[in-house]
């Protein structure tokens, strides 16, 4: 995987030193301890560099990955999926650098569309997700015990969240639910998401040894702290 760091000559000039210490931990010592298809450990590396806020380390590790195993259609989701958990507001810088850099390589845009939904069948499509990977009687005590004047952030999560975005093709259930483990875990501070998203994984397909090897994967970006907050959470439900 030291092909994703191909693209870091600046730092390799001026500073060698950190280059290769980073380069023989991020991209070689991680990937000892990962069960990861070369696919996930792409995905999950690029979901973590859109959470943390990280347009120039994602733009030169997104050229390298389009010249291995991730397809443009991959990155589409992946950018997609980042919306409704790190917001529009830290997304919209990628979605203008994944432009340029398809651009760059050739890509024709736009891409071809991945939704399976409209404005009438959204919400009833989001909620049978939901459902799906959390539980009917989960969703319903969530419904029946949110507070009037509240209700409408259940509709918002049904219909935009699940409804537009995790019923599109290109990405599979396993893939969205690792990438969004992914995203809360590099923003922090949202243990009880967390807690839910470990549970929608383990729903999905994707057991615990799979979302240690995406902690492990990202630990170069997100840190210790982070880290480990992560790894208590998948502990404390994976029992």
């Amino acid at each position: 995987m030291k092909e994703l760091f191909a693209n870091f000559e600046r730092i390799e000039k001026n500073d060698p030193e950190f280059h290769e210490v980073f380069k023989n931990f991020a991209y070689a010592e991680v990937f000892e301890y990962s069960t990861l298809t070369e696919k996930e450990s792409i995905l999950v590396t690029l979901a973590s560099l859109i959470a943390c806020q990280s347009p120039k380390a994602f733009k030169k590790i997104l050229i390298s990955a389009l010249d291995m195993e991730i397809t443009p259609e991959e990155v589409k989701e992946l950018l997609y999926q980042s919306v409704p958990y790190v917001g529009f507001g830290r997304a919209h810088n990628f979605f203008g650098i994944v432009i340029k850099v398809f651009n760059q390589k050739g890509i024709d845009m736009p891409l071809e569309k991945r939704s399976n939904t409209i404005q009438e069948d959204r919400h009833q499509k989001g909620r049978e997700i939901q459902e799906r990977y959390f539980g009917t009687e989960f969703v319903q005590s969530l419904n029946e015990n949110t507070p009037e004047g509240q209700k409408h952030f259940n509709t918002f999560l049904e219909g935009f969240c699940f409804g537009d975005f995790y019923t599109r093709d290109g990405l599979n259930d396993q893939q969205r639910e690792l990438i969004t483990f992914v995203f809360i875990a590099t923003l922090g501070g949202c243990e009880n998401q967390l807690r839910g998203h470990v549970q929608g994984n383990l729903a999905v397909g994707n057991d615990k040894e799979k979302l240690i090897s995406a902690i492990t994967v990202v630990v170069p970006y997100i840190g210790f702290p982070r880290t480990l907050n992560a790894l208590s959470i998948v502990n404390e439900i994976c029992k």
